[in-house]
């Protein structure tokens, strides 16, 4: 972000569509070193530590995302979908030295407080935590000036700890280090033909890999433009990716489908898209059938996971259609092999199990030894 910020300080970077913000890239590289200092002088977070956010899509996350990486400092949002229980286990787990908290999510806290260790919090805007300090009055009091950098900083330094859905037990800390963003951004922006003039929509949360890394951090990397909704409304976000004229946009087919539903759906004009594409699950050919004929526009499907990309694979508007339920071939800069239960590599046409190798497949598991051992094999991801 400070490097972009030099190139083209007054662009247009970011419309917070609930609130009707917009920022240049010099004002959101300011609102990232406030944060980092904030932090840092008022908290005492230094590198290494971990900061958590429990909250609704918001410019904080994009502060934070940042700031903390000028400090070496790590990142590990809160999955707001989760019960009181289930947040506390993940925040016992990172450990995080300040926990920042939303309006929507006090009730939940208040729940989670008897069961975790953390002694610090900051409330966001709206949100009343007894003790806790102002989010927005600590940027305001803190300098804009870019931080001193720790001399330890390096590519393997950990960006972010992102937490899996569990759904082979408890969820597992995904450690993804300053080296696989840069690397997703590359992929992706080399991969998927991105360009400086793209502007993206971004609905899904923010505490997800998805919500993160699909677009936003790859047209920042660019200088283009990202349009970020609090939350998700099918008519609402279809009015927002007209009026803003977005080229990207992502969706999951839940989302897809409810737009297709839509009653002004069939009125809408959609010739300043490049491509839609779907990830996060399958999604139905006949759904990506019916947006085709209805608006004969370029729809991929994308696929990854949150320890390697999340951008693995790359669909061509030229191979889209005849390709139709595909998600297209690997990303630049990655190595991948389909192998049988013996690790040996399948003939192609057969099923395998997908092994991934590369500069964007992350660091292994917080502090869980035994399954970044079992998932990262001679630098293969499992």
């Amino acid at each position: 972000m400070s490097k972009r910020a030099l190139l083209t300080p007054e662009r247009e970077a970011l419309l917070f569509t609930h609130s009707g913000e917009r920022f240049t890239y010099a004002e959101l590289n300011e609102r990232a070193n406030r944060a980092a200092n904030f932090l840092r002088d008022k908290c005492g977070v230094q590198a290494g530590d971990r900061v958590s956010i429990l909250a609704q899509n918001g410019i904080p996350y994009i502060d934070l995302f940042y700031g903390l990486a000028k400090i070496g400092a790590i990142l590990a949002p809160l999955n707001w979908r989760l019960v009181a229980a289930e947040l506390a286990y993940i925040v016992n787990d990172c450990d995080p030295k300040v926990l920042i908290c939303g309006p929507d999510f006090v009730d939940t806290l208040a729940e989670m407080c008897p069961q975790i260790n953390v002694t610090q919090f900051i409330s966001l805007e709206g949100a009343e935590i007894e003790g806790a300090l102002l989010y927005e009055d600590g940027l305001a009091a803190a300098s804009g000036s870019e931080p001193k950098r720790p001399s330890s900083l390096n590519g393997e330094t950990p960006h972010c700890i992102l937490y899996t859905s569990g759904t082979t037990g408890r969820p597992k800390g995904a450690i993804i280090p300053q080296r696989q963003v840069l690397w997703n951004v590359l992929n992706t922006c080399a991969s998927w033909g991105l360009t400086e003039y793209d502007v993206s929509p971004v609905f899904t949360p923010l505490f997800h890999a998805g919500g993160l890394f699909a677009f936003l951090t790859p047209l920042f990397y660019l200088g283009g433009r990202i349009v970020l909704s609090k939350g998700f409304d099918p008519e609402h976000t279809l009015d927002i990716i007209l009026e803003e004229k977005c080229t990207v946009i992502l969706g999951v087919p839940t989302i897809f489908q409810m737009w297709l539903d839509a009653p002004n759906f069939h009125e809408l004009d959609f010739s300043h898209v490049h491509f839609f594409i779907s990830g996060g699950a399958p999604c139905p050919p006949t759904l990506m059938e019916k947006w085709r004929k209805a608006k004969n526009i370029i729809f991929r499907q994308g696929y990854g996971l949150t320890e390697v990309g999340p951008n693995c694979f790359s669909m061509t508007d030229e191979d889209s259609v005849p390709k139709t339920g595909s998600v297209g071939r690997p990303i630049f800069h990655s190595d991948m092999r389909l192998v049988d239960e013996q690790g040996n590599d399948v003939p192609a046409g057969e099923t395998g199990e997908l092994l991934i190798k590369g500069p964007h497949v992350c660091a292994g598991y917080w502090r869980n030894p035994e399954a970044t051992a079992k998932s990262l094999v001679d630098g293969w991801f499992y």
